[in-house]
């Protein structure tokens, strides 16, 4: 399910946090691919499932992302600083496919704005003569909507709803979770006085996405302003912590999930916190000092490692995975 917080406005760096939620593993590996790494937005593990008008591209800037089911990424930043990150959403569509427009299913789409832009403006561009295509796995459709923020601050939400793809860029845009739509997470937000805030204030505390939004959006607010870095991380953690889902939750249909791990990303900084929720140590990687020269070749790190902790930037091991 998920949740993605923005802290763009705290004068000491700029935080974003997300949350993955979901009823099984993800089987989540951080991978660094390097500059000048070949992709083919119609392969999902080895069989193509975008015809003639898939994207081919090689990478203009090396990334570092988390994968999902090893059929793209789920969140990512690349060295210019650009982040972004796929959270479900019931109500996407993509819309009939268009076999004269290029395309790429959608477990890529990460990865394709990551390697290709190195702002959220750039990102948007390129999205406009982008076409998605669903994909599938473990009986699952990849109904996801994106949220992007760069290095200067700047926020965006994309979303296809019945076959339309809307885009919400602003930087006031900071907080995204799941359904319903975001125009309507927003409208419900906007309901809610927050302008005096205090502890009588109540607040949803379940899981549901809209409870998640409310609960995020009200102690982002409330942050104190941080006095160096390491405070802005934290601050970011207690936040996204607050919004994951416990072990054993209902959810809807899916039944019991709980959130899978955690992500907090310092754009200033250049460094990127994760955190399994199955493991007691917060592990991190300074990605401003990875080498991501063309031919550096693609490594990687497996996160559910107990023997991880702290500083894990020389951990990662060659790798000839990858999608």
């Amino acid at each position: 399910m998920c949740t993605r917080v923005f802290w763009n406005d705290n004068g000491t760096a700029l935080i974003v946090g997300r949350t993955m939620d979901w009823p099984e593993s993800t089987e989540p590996i951080l991978t660094i691919f390097p500059r000048g790494t070949r992709h083919d937005g119609g392969l999902l593990l080895g069989e193509r499932i975008v015809a003639d008008n898939a994207l081919v591209w090689e990478a203009a800037y090396g990334t570092l992302v988390v994968s999902v089911y090893g059929l793209g990424a789920a969140e990512g930043v690349n060295e210019a600083g650009l982040a972004a990150h796929m959270l479900y959403l019931n109500e996407t569509d993509f819309g009939p496919v268009d076999p004269e427009r290029p395309a790429i299913h959608a477990a890529l789409w990460v990865q394709y704005l990551l390697d290709n832009a190195a702002t959220v403006q750039e990102a948007l561009e390129l999205q406009s003569a982008l076409q998605l295509v669903m994909a599938e796995a473990r009986g699952a459709l990849s109904t996801v909507h994106l949220a992007l923020e760069d290095a200067t601050g700047d926020s965006a939400v994309i979303e296809y709803v019945e076959g339309r793809p809307t885009v919400y860029h602003d930087a006031a845009h900071r907080v995204m979770t799941n359904s319903p739509p975001f125009d309507q997470q927003l409208a419900l937000l906007a309901q809610r006085d927050f302008a005096e805030p205090a502890s009588s204030i109540s607040l949803p505390g379940n899981v549901e996405s809209v409870d998640r939004f409310t609960r995020a959006s009200y102690f982002l607010n409330v942050l104190p302003t941080p006095g160096n870095d390491r405070e802005a991380m934290a601050s970011m953690l207690a936040v996204i912590r607050n919004c994951s889902i416990p072990f054993g939750a209902p959810y809807k249909d899916e039944g019991v999930l709980n959130t899978e791990y955690r992500v907090v990303n310092d754009l200033t900084n250049r460094r990127l916190f994760f955190e399994m929720a199955t493991l007691p140590s917060v592990i991190w990687v300074d990605w401003g000092a990875l080498d991501f020269s063309e031919g550096s070749g693609v490594r990687t790190l497996d996160p559910d490692d107990l023997s991880l902790s702290g500083n894990v930037t020389d951990r990662f091991a060659p790798a000839s995975v990858g999608f």
